[in-house]
């Protein structure tokens, strides 16, 4: 296998630049997702890898080697698409071995790579069956074993999962994953979904307008996101950001928000008084108070999972989100109190949105 590495990548589209000078490294035998929202620009940098979109400006590297002006199909790399892209007249085992065929690979050493695959994948006992006759999630065991056949240094996934139910997601989530560790192999994975970015990736790549926002592990990412845009993304429900001033007195701080709603902050903390700022604090970092303690909200929705309870509250102008392990007995319209857990705020400029300390 081999990384890749992409340097000043810029594309434009006639005179509108959509990627901005990207720098990413995708080391050897990871699994790094792509992530943003739609339009970000993340599928146009993997067409660039693949060879299928031509780079303005920049360079891209696989295995050392500059694949600037290189084909496709001379980069090594195998792509697997969100629509499967199955030949409907072919079988499952044509399917897979087209592109040996094409290559004038050895019949024998054909069938020897398409039984592997299909043995990885559970795909033996489906080979003589035809795309229709399939599932989806059958469909993309076939995209992914007819890449798997050809052995690249690089797998690319274009959000293969997209068109799957959300069971099926799933369990096709964890399938990629433990195919990854199995084969060992190098994979650069475009998604929308963070919760497949967090659940899948050893790097994730956040991107938003042709720009990376920010990169690293999952926890990295989730723990210290270097912006409220990253904050807002990565995790859900999604972070809750609620605007206030630094406020410091008798060895304590707090944020004090516009609605004079006092939020403490760890006695730590390197933010001087008077500072605008955004106080972050996640769903799970609420915990129920008692008496006069914590910060007192009304309870607007009440959205049991089975596994958690998410509560959306309003604080005086403000609504926030809470989610608790536990199964409360909350109701629309009751008033309760709220204690944040000081130690895991987050605070950030309300001007750049950048991380503060």
């Amino acid at each position: 296998m081999a990384s890749v590495e992409i340097r000043g990548a810029r594309k434009s589209f006639g005179s509108v630049e959509v990627l901005h000078g990207i720098d990413i490294e995708v080391p050897d035998k990871s699994f790094t997702v792509l992530v943003g929202p739609s339009g970000c620009g993340k599928s146009t940098l993997l067409r660039m890898i693949a060879g299928l979109e031509e780079i303005t400006a920049g360079e891209i590297a696989i295995g050392g080697r500059m694949v600037n002006g290189v084909p496709p199909k001379q980069r090594d790399i195998a792509m697997v698409f969100q629509n499967y892209a199955l030949y409907p007249h072919m079988k499952v085992y044509d399917n897979m071995a087209f592109s040996l065929k094409l290559a004038k690979v050895e019949p024998a050493r054909i069938d020897e790579l398409v039984q592997r695959a299909a043995e990885i994948l559970n795909l033996d006992e489906l080979l003589e069956r035809y795309p229709r006759q399939l599932s989806g999630g059958q469909r993309q065991r076939v995209a992914m074993g007819r890449a798997i056949v050809r052995d690249p240094q690089v797998f690319l996934f274009d959000e293969p999962l997209s068109n799957l139910d959300a069971k099926l997601r799933v369990q096709m989530r964890t399938e990629i994953r433990e195919l990854h560790q199995r084969l060992q192999s190098t994979s650069v994975y475009v998604t929308h979904d963070q919760i497949e970015a967090m659940t899948m990736a050893d790097q994730i790549v956040v991107m938003r307008d042709g720009h990376v926002e920010q990169s690293g592990a999952p926890l990295e990412l989730y723990d210290r996101p270097v912006n409220t845009f990253v904050a807002g993304f990565i995790g859900s429900p999604a972070m809750n950001l609620i605007e206030g001033t630094v406020q410091k007195a008798n060895g304590s701080a707090a944020v004090m928000t516009d609605d004079d709603v006092s939020l403490p902050l760890a006695r730590d903390t390197g933010v001087p008084a008077g500072s605008r700022v955004y106080y972050g604090i996640r769903p799970e970092h609420w915990s129920l108070a008692e008496g006069e303690h914590g910060v007192a909200v009304e309870v607007s929705v009440v959205e049991p999972t089975g596994a958690e309870m998410l509560v959306v509250c309003r604080m005086a102008g403000v609504e926030v989100q809470a989610s608790f392990h536990e199964r409360h007995a909350l109701e629309p319209g009751q008033h309760i109190r709220l204690r944040p857990r000081p130690e895991l705020v987050h605070l950030f400029d309300t001007k750049t949105s950048h991380r503060l300390g």
